[in-house]
Parts: C-alpha cells; sequence; structure tokens
C-alpha cells in the first residue's frame, strides 16, 4: 500500500466540560501537537482526517478533512462514528477532559451565587475504546505529565500503552518550562526531543 492510501485519524486540542448552558470547565491544550501532526502527515501523501477541539485551524491544508467538536460528549460520539470507518492509524493527541461535574445546570446560573460547589466525577476514558474499534491499525496515545522526570514519565507512558493496548505513546513534561518527549513503545524509548517538530518527525519515521 503506497502512502496515498494509507489514512489516518488524528484528535487535537482541548474538551469541554459544562457548569451550565454557558459555562465550561476545560484545560490549556493548544492543539498545536495535532496539528503539526495532520499538516506533516498529510506533506507525507497520507489521507488525514483531523478531529479538532476548540481551538483556531488557520493555514491548514485544504485537504485535511477536518471536523470540530468542542464537548466531551462531542468528540466521544464523533470518534466513534468515525473509527467505523477505513483508517490505517489513529493518533489521540487531543487533551480530553478526565473530569466533569456530576450535575450541570440547564440555565444559566446566576452570578449572584455566592458559593458554587462542583462534584466531579471520573469521565469514560475514551483512549481505551480506540483498539475495541480498530484491531488492526497502528495506535498512538499521549502522556503529559509536566512536572515527571524522565524515568518516571516513560514508565506511566508504558503503562498507558498497556492499560489502551497501543502500539506507541508519546511521553511528555515541561521541567524548567522546557519541552521533553520521549517515544515510547513496549520495551524501548527514544528521546528526549526539545521541539514538537523534532517529536514528530521522528513519530512519523518510526510509523512509517
Amino acid at each position: 500500500m503506497s502512502l496515498k492510501d494509507k489514512k489516518i485519524l488524528i484528535t487535537a486540542g482541548p474538551t469541554w466540560v459544562p457548569i451550565d448552558d454557558v459555562r465550561v470547565i476545560s484545560n490549556t491544550a493548544t492543539g498545536e501537537t495535532g496539528i503539526l501532526l495532520a499538516k506533516k502527515f498529510r506533506q507525507q501523501g497520507y489521507k488525514v482526517t483531523l478531529l479538532l477541539g476548540p481551538v483556531n485551524n488557520a493555514a491548514l491544508d485544504k485537504k485535511i478533512k477536518v471536523k470540530r467538536f468542542c464537548f466531551f460528549n462531542q468528540l466521544n460520539t464523533l470518534l466513534r462514528d468515525e473509527l467505523k470507518k477505513d483508517y490505517d492509524i489513529v493518533i489521540q493527541s487531543a487533551a480530553i477532559s478526565d473530569f466533569a461535574p456530576k450535575f450541570s445546570s440547564k440555565k444559566k446560573i446566576s452570578s449572584q451565587c455566592q458559593k458554587l460547589k462542583l462534584i466531579l466525577k471520573p469521565t469514560t476514558k475514551i483512549i481505551n475504546c480506540l483498539r475495541k474499534f480498530k484491531p488492526k491499525a497502528f495506535l498512538v496515545g499521549f502522556k503529559f505529565e509536566p512536572h515527571l522526570k524522565a524515568n518516571k514519565l516513560i514508565k506511566k507512558t508504558r503503562n498507558l500503552i498497556k492499560s489502551a493496548n497501543l502500539d506507541l505513546a508519546v511521553g511528555n513534561n515541561l521541567l524548567d518550562k522546557r519541552y521533553n518527549a520521549y517515544l515510547v513503545n513496549k520495551t524501548s524509548a527514544a528521546g528526549p526531543f526539545l521541539s514538537k517538530p523534532a517529536m514528530i518527525n521522528s513519530l512519523i519515521k518510526l510509523i512509517g
């Protein structure tokens, strides 16, 4: 199979979970890594579908098929629908909410409220469903632990590979506010890569 026939699905950006019908809980993800991945794989000749959260997608190649989401539930539904299609590679780089309010208001909570208590519950681990839908695809996940040093980061990343039955995962941190990433599989790890483009170029070579 040539590269032009290979299909890749990438998720990117943050997800929202609602507090009420106008307020949300989110995270600081920018979607930069997933967008760079989509661009690079497209340049290599892959057919790319990008599921992109609430971030700017300016300057994306028109040949990249972009589908947008904002909320956790939207991504969960969209991803499950896409996984029914034919993909050779799936890369889960979106920063998915780990917790959501147990109860959310159907209308705006008054700003005059003096005390607001939120009870959070764990969300479904979307990454754990990938292998079920795509038993033969090459699956890649991401593990972000900003303050973990290399050995512990690689160990946690390998635990993710095991729990989600992935082929490869990227572990990254921000020690001393500097980006560090490792490409990890079940038996080995490569890195550190000190920039996202360097990590992505190596990731593409490994997958290719």
